[in-house]
């Protein structure tokens, strides 16, 4: 089984530290590498074009835009331009995005199912030269140059979303799911793509894991659990619900990472709540990750924390886990 490796950060990273980390997984043997743009951090859309720049081989994507804040023909005209800088090497990530973090700028996030499957419509309406003019589209209107086909992943949680990516995406990016509960979206996705008369593997499902390595496992469990924390309110009941947990118990750890008090978060997240991610020795990784191969999993991504240095974790898990998988 082909295997591919990706790795996710967060866009707290300026845009040199992003292109330093593509630069490093690139060496590191990872085939994809996606940054966030979380509202009121750096800007994914200036870290991109440093990183395609600054690497050769590895593919790069913005995970996730939503179309509240950031709409469908903006997309298009950007990642088709960064198509022109780097053909083959872009990839989309298209999802509703978090709504407590839209609420901070006043943004409602109002029918995010259809709201998705309308950007990604006119994404491949400009992009591709798919399907009809959208509805409200002037048919007059310019048209973009012609790109290779970029690749559009879906950042999907709830089961309509995962079943959607199914149906019409490239990807799937089943964010904020601990490692046990792959199977159940890839069976979401594969449901849509069989309603659709798809073949399954056509759509890339991702096994999106939060881990946190070191060779300190104190320092490894440290960093999960902030980051934890800080996304705490963007898990959903389903998923907290699975480990006993309901929002509310999150939501000291999240308020002492919010006001600048991260060295209490270790003492106010609970227990439960580290099963959402992998913390510890690279050995600890290697293990939950052959569960999720023997589940099916041809696509293993790393997401943050990483570890307490993001660069080295990236390096330790090109050295040491990736190898160990893949033989």
């Amino acid at each position: 089984m082909a295997l591919t490796f990706s790795i996710r950060v967060n866009n707290d990273l300026t845009p040199r530290q992003f292109a330093e980390v593509a630069v490093v997984a690139e060496s590191s043997g990872f085939d994809q590498v996606w940054v966030s743009h979380d509202l009121l951090l750096h800007s994914a859309f200036a870290s991109l074009p440093v990183a395609l720049l600054s690497t050769r081989r590895v593919k790069l994507g913005i995970g996730i835009l939503n179309p509240y804040t950031v709409h469908p023909a903006e997309m298009a005209m950007y990642f088709g331009s960064l198509d022109a800088i780097a053909p083959g090497r872009v990839l989309i990530g298209l999802g509703a995005g978090a709504g407590d973090f839209l609420s901070w700028v006043g943004v409602r996030r109002t029918r995010p199912l259809a709201a998705v499957e309308g950007a990604l419509t006119q994404i491949r309406y400009l992009l591709d030269k798919e399907g009809p003019v959208p509805a409200g589209w002037d048919p007059s209107a310019p048209s973009l140059p012609s790109s290779g086909r970029i690749p559009v992943y879906l950042g999907a949680m709830s089961p309509k979303m995962l079943t959607l990516a199914g149906r019409a995406a490239d990807g799937a990016l089943p964010l904020l799911f601990p490692p046990e509960r792959y199977a159940e979206a890839r069976d979401l996705v594969a449901s849509g793509a069989r309603e659709a008369g798809r073949e399954t593997g056509a759509v890339d499902i991702a096994a999106c894991i939060w881990c946190s390595v070191s060779d300190d496992e104190e320092a490894a469990r440290t960093a999960l659990a902030e980051k934890i924390a800080y996304y705490g309110a963007s898990f959903s009941d389903t998923v907290l619900g699975g480990l006993g947990l309901v929002a509310d118990d999150l939501r000291p750890a999240r308020e002492a990472v919010m006001s600048g008090r991260d060295r209490d978060v270790g003492r106010l997240i609970p227990e439960a709540a580290m099963a959402l991610g992998i913390a510890g020795l690279p050995s600890t990784i290697v293990d939950r990750c052959r569960a999720l191969m023997d589940a099916g999993a041809s696509h293993i991504s790393f997401g943050p924390p990483l570890g307490p240095d993001p660069s080295a974790a990236i390096e330790l898990l090109g050295a040491e886990v990736i190898p160990r998988l893949v033989s």
